[in-house]
């Protein structure tokens, strides 16, 4: 079968299915579940369950118990020291890279939404819809520094990583009522991105993951 075939895609939505739902929090870290369980939840073939469970087996998302069942990645000290290294790496080679090659229109995309939401976070009108575009703004800084280095492989090695973030931050240190001083440190890296000097921006963004990384280890 080609790579565009039935299987290929099958697999692929079930992949996408199984991580919205794990990130909708419809299954929590430490969960047993079965792949019978796992069709309900994405409604997709047993097939396509049995032939996902050794990928995210491989990205660590879930391990095999015998004669438990499935468990879903549990959120333990290992985890968190592990997932904010990967990330470490990876963003301070990115910064730097992103420092000399961003556009002034880029930036100024991303100075303008902070700056905005900065706003509203000070202006205390925290709506849930609010907080969730925060987070969203979050997000997206990151995913946009690493996205800028143009390597497939370190783009999707970096997601598989971000879905481990995404569900450390749900369970240690959500942005619920950190929007400002995420807001304000994003601005501080931003400032140090729109200087072109690359090793200020290393430190910026190093110091605003090291902040995050206390956070979660102090849960």
């Amino acid at each position: 079968m080609d790579e565009g075939g039935e299987p290929v895609r099958l697999r692929e939505k079930a992949y996408a299915s199984f991580t919205r739902h794990l990130l909708a929090r419809d299954v929590r870290p430490g969960q047993f579940v079965s792949q019978r369980e796992l069709v309900a939840l994405t409604g997709l073939p047993l097939g396509a369950i049995r032939e996902l469970v050794p990928r995210l087996e491989a990205e660590g998302l879930l391990t095999t118990i015998p004669q438990r069942g499935i468990q879903i990645a549990h959120i333990d000290l290992t985890l968190i020291r592990d997932a904010f290294q990967f990330r470490l790496f990876m963003e301070k080679e990115a910064v730097a890279l992103f420092t000399t090659t961003a556009s002034d229109i880029l930036l100024a995309a991303l100075r303008r939404e902070h700056e905005d939401m900065l706003a509203k976070g000070l202006s205390g009108a925290l709506t849930p819809e609010i907080v969730e575009q925060a987070q969203a703004i979050d997000w997206n800084l990151h995913d946009t520094i690493i996205d800028s280095v143009g390597n497939e492989i370190i783009a999707k090695a970096y997601r598989v990583n971000s879905i481990k973030m995404r569900l450390i931050n749900q369970e240690c240190f959500r942005i619920d009522g950190r929007v400002v001083p995420v807001m304000r440190e994003h601005l501080v890296i931003l400032d140090a991105i729109e200087s072109r000097e690359p090793q200020r921006a290393v430190n910026a963004i190093t110091q605003h993951i090291a902040n995050a990384r206390n956070l979660a280890l102090m849960v």
